[in-house]
Formats: C-alpha cells, structure tokens, sequence
C-alpha cells in the first residue's frame, strides 16, 4: 500500500511538472513577440504569412490548424525544444532557435495523416497583423 501511495504521489508530482512546464512560455522565445510572420520553407517557391498570437504556435507548423497540446521538452536560450500532440492528426517535436527577435529558425518533424514529415523552415517577422485579421491560435 505504501508504495502504491508513493508511486501514486510520484505520478501525481510528474503531471504537474509536465503542466507546468506546458504553460510557462520558454526561456528561449522570451523576446519573441506574436505578429505578422514570413515562413520560408528554405528552397524555391512561395513565402506563406501567417498572423500568430504566440510565435509559439509556429512549433506545430505541420499542423497549424490542429488543436494541439504543446510540452516544453527542454528550454535552454536560444532553442527551445517542443513536443506536440494533436489527437487524430499526429504529433511533432520541433526544435525553435530565437536567431533574433525577429527570427526563428524550426527544426521540425513527426507524423501527419499518417505519414512522417521532416523539414527546416526559416521564420521572420515582418510586421504587425492588419486589424481585420484576427490572430490565429493554436
């Protein structure tokens, strides 16, 4: 019994710190602001923008419009590494380099529709969002 109390504590303990750390922004993304952001998937071809609240949510680029659960794996300035879960879409884990405040460089890969992804994608912001476009969340 004790060790079951124990074990239960231990997990109960694990979760919150798991909680935690999903709810506090990383160290890393600290000067980082939400906005108007340029993707550049590194080679030819367009430059998407997208409006972010939270240059956060650019972690889960292959599923930007998933509702995902983020955890932050380890959080050392520059980079930050996230892992991703988006039920019924897959998962992720991406690497996020804060270059400036600016730039962020995403190392990315995972599962999506049932088919592994693996890319690098150059971020910049370019800007506020326009008033009539409301800032997307993930």
């Amino acid at each position: 019994m004790t060790r079951l109390r124990t074990l239960l504590a231990w997990t109960a303990g694990v979760a919150a710190a798991l909680t935690l750390t999903a709810a506090q922004r990383p160290a890393a993304l600290a000067q980082v602001s939400g906005g108007l952001w340029e993707i550049d998937l590194l080679g030819p071809g367009a430059r998407p923008r997208v409006c972010v609240a939270d240059p956060l949510t650019l972690a889960q680029y292959e599923h930007r419009n998933g509702m995902c659960t983020r955890v932050v794996i380890s959080d050392t300035p520059p980079s930050t590494v996230i892992h991703y879960t988006c039920p019924g879409q897959g998962f992720g884990r991406s690497k996020m380099t804060a270059i400036t405040p600016r730039s962020i460089r995403i190392e990315t890969q995972g599962i999506s529709g049932g088919y592994p992804f693996n890319y690098v994608l150059q971020a910049r912001r370019v800007g506020e969002c326009a008033p009539h476009q409301a800032m997307r969340t993930h």
